[in-house]
């Protein structure tokens, strides 16, 4: 990988998390949880509204996919978006965090009541 490749592959990354970050701040949880792997899913299942048993359910080939088209979807509907958006926070992550952490989306609590 050269150099540049680094340097695009790491504005990604940082991407992310500032997009996570404000999110989780959106959402009532602190923002420096967006930087802590694993724990960072656990939020957003919280945040979906998600039992924290999910995150096992990653580990599972194929299913993992399901789950996470699951969880992408209410996590839009948590914050007022709809099925578009969800598909978005699927297909273009960086993106779309960054939509709900810095743009105007409010959360409103979670889609599903965690079990």
């Amino acid at each position: 990988m050269n150099a540049l490749g680094v340097i695009i592959y790491i504005a990604i990354i940082v991407l992310i998390i500032a997009g996570l970050w404000k999110a989780f701040i959106k959402a009532g949880e602190e923002g420096w949880k967006a930087i802590i792997p694993i724990w960072n899913y656990l939020i957003i299942l919280k945040i979906a509204g998600r039992p924290w048993w999910w995150i096992l359910l990653l580990l599972i080939p194929f299913v993992n996919i399901v789950i996470g088209i699951i969880v992408a979807l209410d996590v839009a509907k948590g914050y007022g978006r709809g099925v578009g958006f969800g598909i978005g926070l699927i297909f273009l992550s960086p993106i779309f965090w960054c939509i709900l952490g810095f743009g105007s989306a409010t959360y409103s609590g979670p889609a599903m009541k965690a079990a």
